[in-house]
Parts: structure tokens; sequence; C-alpha cells
């Protein structure tokens, strides 16, 4: 008998944890990586030599005005709002001044001036969401709607916009939808089977073609990928999660050919002792067959897809979402942790942005009586991007802007 007693915020989002465990606990960890394996990894006495990756190939191509850290480095727009959410409803007018005064305060204009700085109207501009845990901790359709509406009332057509994600199944699940946004578009990257058919005459048609590839695998571009000296495993369950299982991860086509632009709207939570936030929104969303990556490589992913660019020359603002935070058993939705932050932050660097938030998470998790590993290791990536020239995360070069 189940004796769990759903929390008052489970009750109000109508997420119910335990549900969302039944139906795919497995399936997630294959897929958003498990946090004991790469987020919560202890010191080994001789740990295996970092696998070799192809970042000297991104850091080989010129930059050009807006790449990271974009037009505003090492700077951050932090606004809170007490009025934003009632009864866990949130208040998309609310939201709008919010968001309105966190672009004035990163870049010093009104929000018109503040689109003609990153934008033009011919722009076909990517909204990067994050859709786990729909209802509870994914990014809230309130903000990806206010967002919407100073594109296009800036000049920005709708049909430019994509609302985009790696996983179709997960944008429908957290309501971003063509019903909830009409005359945008809404694009996953690849489709993917939430509950595979056993046995050996299975049908896995929904997924692979008659030749045994991932009907997916179209959507991704063979010419742009990660390269990292590391294999996926050769499993169904694998390959229908991650599309190839070699030591390539292939860039979306989306990103690669389509979008001119990109605003990246992550959720405030952690994951494990790290976080899961601007960067990693990206560094494991933009391409396939990341599972692969997560023990050999930890957070250094997170900076390295960055560098390519696909991303770093088309990244130009990114809206971290801490309306709704959760401060503990991240990456995976966990109610009894999730609270009302009411915060927005806004940047151009995601890197110096993450580097504000994983210390406030740090704060959060400490005041909440959570054992702390405050080990380099969980931000060596921030500082290993300043080293690339992707990002400021210096404290004395930092710079954070409350409005």
């Amino acid at each position: 008998m189940d004796s769990h007693q759903p929390t008052e915020l489970e009750k109000r989002t109508g997420f119910n944890r335990r549900e969302f465990l039944r139906q795919g606990a497995v399936g997630a960890g294959l897929l958003l990586g498990t946090p004991h394996l790469w987020a919560q990894q202890t010191s080994r006495p001789a740990p295996p030599p970092r696998p070799k990756t192809n970042i000297d190939d991104a850091l080989k191509v010129p930059r050009t005005r807006f790449s990271l850290p974009g037009l505003f480095p090492g700077k951050v727009a932090q606004v809170h709002d007490e009025a934003v959410v009632a009864d866990g409803k949130f208040a998309k007018d609310v939201i709008a001044k919010m968001f309105a005064r966190g672009l004035q305060a990163l870049t010093g204009q009104d929000a018109k001036e503040s689109f003609r700085l990153l934008f033009t109207r011919d722009d076909v501009v990517g909204i990067k969401v994050n859709p786990v845990g729909p209802g509870l901790i994914s990014t809230r359709p309130e903000l990806v709607q206010v967002i919407i509406d100073w594109l296009a009332e800036n000049g920005l057509p709708k049909q430019n916009i994509v609302i985009w994600d790696r996983f179709d199944f997960m944008l429908r699940d957290a309501d971003f939808t063509a019903e909830r946004f009409p005359d945008v578009r809404i694009e996953g990257l690849q489709t993917m089977v939430e509950e595979l058919p056993e046995g050996e005459n299975a049908d896995h048609s929904r997924w692979r073609d008659k030749e045994g590839n991932h009907v997916s695998a179209p959507n991704f571009d063979r010419d742009v990928f990660y390269w990292a000296d590391v294999d996926g495993p050769k499993d169904l369950p694998y390959l229908n999660q991650h599309v190839f299982n070699g030591k390539h991860s292939y860039f979306g086509k989306l990103l690669t050919q389509k979008l001119t632009k990109m605003i990246n709207v992550p959720v405030f939570k952690n994951t494990g002792n790290g976080i899961s936030m601007a960067t990693k929104n990206l560094g494991y969303g933009a391409v396939c067959n990341t599972n692969r990556l997560h023990q050999p490589l930890f957070f250094d992913v997170c900076t390295e897809v960055l560098a390519f660019p696909a991303i770093r020359d088309k990244l130009v603002l990114n809206v971290t979402d801490g309306l709704r935070g959760q401060y503990e058993g991240g990456p995976m939705p966990a109610a009894q942790f999730a609270y009302e932050y009411k915060t927005l932050f806004l940047g151009t660097d995601p890197f110096a942005l993450d580097s504000i938030c994983h210390n406030l998470m740090v704060e959060k998790r400490k005041s909440e009586g959570i054992k702390v590993n405050e080990h380099p290791k969980y931000t060596d990536y921030l500082r290993y991007a300043e080293r690339l020239g992707l990002g400021v995360v210096d404290p004395a070069k930092v710079k954070v802007v409350r409005a």
C-alpha cells in the first residue's frame, strides 16, 4: 500500500512524484543522467584520463560580435517580485513587468531598444525551454509567453519563433503545444518511445525505420558534432533515447541550419551538488548521444558544447526561470524540495549566470539543512569556460544588478 501523502505543492500543481517515478524512473536516469554517476561523484584515488574531444575544432572558428559571452559579459540582472505568484498561480502581467525590469537592468535600455540590440526582424529565434517535471519545475509557459510577446511586439513574425527542446514528448507534457502557443513553431529534436515494447518479435517501428535506424536520425546534422573518445551503449533502450551510440554527438539541424538566434530559458534547480541551469540546458539539450558523456566528462560538456558556433554565436539571451525553484533531488522533479522563489535572472553570459546561481543554490541548500559538498569540481566547468573566453566567472569581475 502506498502511504505517500501528497505535499501542498503537489496538490496545487497536480504533479505526483510517486506517479512520475512509477512511469519512468529508469528511463529518466538514462535520459537525464543519474546524479550519483556524475553530479555527486566521489573523488577516486586514480581517476581515468580525461577523454579527448574535438573542442579545438570549435575554438578555431572566428567569433562574431554576438559570440559568448555576448554583449554583456559577466553581467547578471536579478529580479524578484513577491506578487508574481498567489495560491500557486503565476501572474503573467507581473512576469512581464519583471522581464522588462530585467532587460533594463541588463542592457541599460528599455524593452524596445533591448530587442534592437539583440535581434533583427529577420531573425529566426529559438526559445530553449526545460520541460522536465511538467507543471512542477519545468520552464513556466507564462514566462515563455511573455518572451514571445516581447519579440512579436517589436516586429519579429511569430512564424519566426520556435519553442524547442530535445524531446518532443516532453514539450507536450509541459504544455508547450500548438494549442497553447498558436502561430509559433514547436519542435523537438527527436522523438522517443517512453515504454519500449518487449519480446523477440516486438514492434519497434515507432522509432526505427526499415533499415534499423532511429527515425529521428535525419533531424541531426552529421557535419556538425561534438566528438568525444567515448562510445555509447549498444542496447535498444539507449538507441531509443539517444538516436546514435558511437563517439559523435550531433547537433540538431534546427540549431545548425534554421535558427539565427537563441534565447535560453532554464529552470533554477540543483543536480546533486551542482546545478542544472543555463549551461546544462543547452550542453545536454542541443546534441544527441549524451548519456555516455555524463561520467567521464562531468560538467565539462556544459562548457565544450557551448563553444561550438551553433550555440556560441547564436545564444544572445539567457533567462533563468526562478519563479519556482528546487534545491534538492534534481535534475528530476521532487515536489517536497520545490519552493516559490519568485525570481528571474537575465544575462547574455550563461557562465556568469550559472556562477551566481550556483552560489545562491548552495546558500539555499545549506539553509534547508542539506549537507553540501563544495568541492571545486562542481564549478570547474565555469572556470574552464573563462579560460576559453566563453564567459566571465571571476567574482571580482561579475556584476549583479538587482531590479
